[in-house]
């Protein structure tokens, strides 16, 4: 087809791509753009876009809220029953071509794809920021956080859930939900795919290997040799180890759950999903306690949509307690002071916020160039080699291409529950000339300028030294009644001395790591120059780096733990372990929420985890006999997938 009859294309998508990552970012994004468009890019995907359903119905038997990485999951899994009418609810947009391009993710962060949180100033950490506000990035699209993220697959590790069941959550443990890991999987790496238990193909959610890696990848994996590691699947039957990250991608481009799950089965009839719907309360009857339905606002208009059944939060960690809190759920003095009607007071709701916080800035310079710097790598050849061949610089996530998962000091060394994960880049801060790296982590001017703007566009790797088991929980409360308020965040990093003692330990290791001679014979060099704030003490002292992990605190935007599932025994817990909230009837939460414990990585496979057993807990429900229920969930959980509903179809 002549590329004249495709310029309005070509023109909507430079428009659409330069509102969404802001003018002037990068040169070649027009053509990118125009060769997305010309070769019929979104053709390659065999499946559309969903429609965004202009006018919702009057009931539903769900009303799920979110399409993230748990909502999108649910949404497709209740409507593989025929007769179940389910509405998915999403405060967002699409995701764009943009979104697609693995290089360009942090691109996102900031943008209209982005909810945009801060938290409050705090001084335990992010004091390298502006005003000493960390920023916390949340996906306001469909698809939701799993389309800004950087794709790492991880699932977690064994005691993790172990621990969860131990808590008194009946049906957690680790051999309890890896079915549910290997039901959405479909492993594109044929060695993963075919010689271990722990992977499966034919599921919804594309994982690969990277198409790309750097020379610096290699010699990640020979450092860790060289220091003593052995090379595995960090996702079977050991974690502690290193090795090529696993991707939530799909023939080089991103694979989020809204591409994974929601695409395929955009024509299932019962499926409704409604885009840019902002959902700002759960409707709940104060005498029987009962949910049964949504407020949101679509086009400036408020509208209300019942369910027969059952409400699913799915907002995510922030909005799924804020949405609790905003109807009636929650602290009771908190919910009075800002003058909510309490239905059931919750005091754990909002709560035990935990997240997974690296240290930024650890950069080391090398002679070779070699590493990802995107001036020298994102041109229209690597463009063109994206579109037409499906690989090259710009399906690599943002240079990270090698994981580890180490011991520090406080940890059990007899055991396989590595305190740090060291996330291994072939890039820096420094490599894009402090332009969006810096603004998508929220550095000031001040702070980039005197440490890295010397280092502006050189060859670098990068080390952020991750801590697993955080011992600081955060809180989330109200800003006000108003749904449209963003909430209050307080992170409370660091306020536990023992999370400032991993990460010195991890900070140490880390820059071990650069000095091995797998590293060196780049010319590898720590990048040392004093941090603002620290110059007062003694340099390379555990002092000088317990000041250090205070400057450059990175979330890793692993929010979690705000409505956690637990036994009625247990005060603070705000679901059971079937996810239904406690002290209201028809309603569940079914995201990262309901983590007890964050789990040993990055967050995004063991939410969709949550998402498929939350969607088989519900399905148990509405679907066993009477005796059964009465019977309890025991006996289902004992079964083998499928046999509790074995009529289960697709619609």
């Amino acid at each position: 087809m002549a590329f004249h009859i495709l310029l309005p294309t070509v023109l909507a998508s430079i428009k659409a791509g330069v509102s969404i990552i802001g003018a002037g970012k990068i040169a070649i994004l027009p053509f990118l753009l125009a060769a997305l468009a010309y070769f019929h890019y979104d053709q390659f995907d065999p499946e559309n876009k969903p429609v965004d359903r202009k006018q919702v119905d009057h009931e539903y038997d769900f009303i799920v809220v979110g399409g993230g990485s748990a909502g999108s999951v649910i949404a497709n899994r209740l409507t593989e029953i025929p007769n179940w009418k389910v509405l998915l609810l999403e405060a967002g947009g699409h995701e764009t071509e943009i979104s697609d391009v693995p290089i360009l993710s942090l691109y996102l962060h900031k943008s209209k794809l982005d909810w945009g949180y801060k938290t409050e100033p705090q001084d335990s950490a992010c004091q390298a920021m502006t005003e000493k506000r960390c920023s916390w990035t949340r996906g306001k699209v469909l698809g939701g956080s799993s389309v800004l993220n950087t794709m790492l697959y991880i699932r977690g590790n064994r005691r993790d859930f172990d621990q969860w069941a131990k808590f008194g959550n009946e049906g957690w443990s680790y051999d309890e939900i890896l079915p549910y890991f290997l039901k959405s999987e479909d492993q594109r790496n044929p060695y993963l795919a075919k010689n271990t238990k722990y992977h499966a193909t034919g599921g919804y959610q594309t994982v690969q290997d990277s198409p790309y890696n750097t020379p610096v990848g290699v010699a990640f994996l020979e450092a860790a040799q060289e220091m003593g590691y052995e090379i595995r699947d960090v996702n079977g039957e050991k974690q502690t180890g290193f090795a090529f990250y696993q991707f939530t991608m799909r023939r080089g481009s991103r694979c989020s759950t809204a591409k994974a799950f929601l695409r395929p089965i955009r024509l299932r009839r019962n499926l409704h999903i409604s885009l840019r719907s902002h959902v700002t309360k759960v409707l709940i009857d104060p005498n029987s306690r009962r949910a049964y339905g949504v407020e949101f606002i679509k086009d400036g208009r408020r509208q209300v949509v019942f369910a027969r059944k059952e409400v699913i939060l799915s907002a995510g960690a922030i909005n799924s307690p804020q949405l609790l809190m905003l109807s009636g759920v929650g602290p009771a003095e908190h919910l009075r002071e800002k003058k909510i009607r309490v239905i059931h007071d919750s005091p754990g709701v909002g709560q035990n916020l935990q997240d997974h916080i690296a240290v930024g800035g650890l950069v080391f310079l090398i002679d070779h160039p070699i590493s990802l710097l995107i001036n020298r790598l994102v041109n229209l050849n690597t463009a063109l080699r994206y579109t037409l061949k499906e690989d090259g610089p710009l399906t690599s996530s943002i240079g990270l291409e090698v994981v580890g998962f180490i011991k520090t000091k406080y940890t059990n060394q007899s055991d396989d529950w590595p305190d740090m994960e060291f996330m291994a880049t072939s890039t820096s801060a420094s490599a894009d000339g402090g332009t969006q790296v810096k603004r998508a982590h929220g550095v000031s001017d001040e702070f980039y300028n005197e440490v890295y703007k010397d280092i502006n566009y050189k060859d670098t790797f990068g080390i952020f030294p991750m801590m697993l088991r955080p011992k600081s929980r955060g809180e989330i409360k109200l800003r006000s009644n108003n749904p449209l308020e963003y909430p209050l965040l307080y992170h409370n990093y660091l306020t536990d001395p023992h999370d400032v003692w991993v990460l010195r330990e991890g900070v140490k290791a880390a820059i071990a790591y650069g000095e091995t001679q797998a590293m060196k014979r780049f010319g590898a060099r720590f990048h040392a120059k004093p941090l603002p704030n620290c110059k007062h003490l003694p340099p390379l002292t555990d002092e000088y780096w317990d000041c250090v992990v205070r400057q450059y605190t990175l979330s890793i935007y692993h929010y979690s733990c705000t409505a956690k599932m637990g036994p009625a025994s247990d005060p603070y817990a705000v679901t059971d372990p079937q996810l239904r909230v406690y002290g209201v009837s028809g309603l569940r939460v079914i995201d990262a929420s309901i983590m007890p414990t964050i789990t040993n990585g990055n967050l995004n496979a063991p939410v969709i985890m949550i998402g498929e057993k939350g969607a088989d807990l519900i399905k148990y429900y509405w679907l066993t006999p009477t005796t059964r229920k009465k019977r309890g969930l025991r006996a289902i959980f004992n079964m083998r997938l499928g046999e509790t509903c074995p009529n289960i179809t697709s619609a």
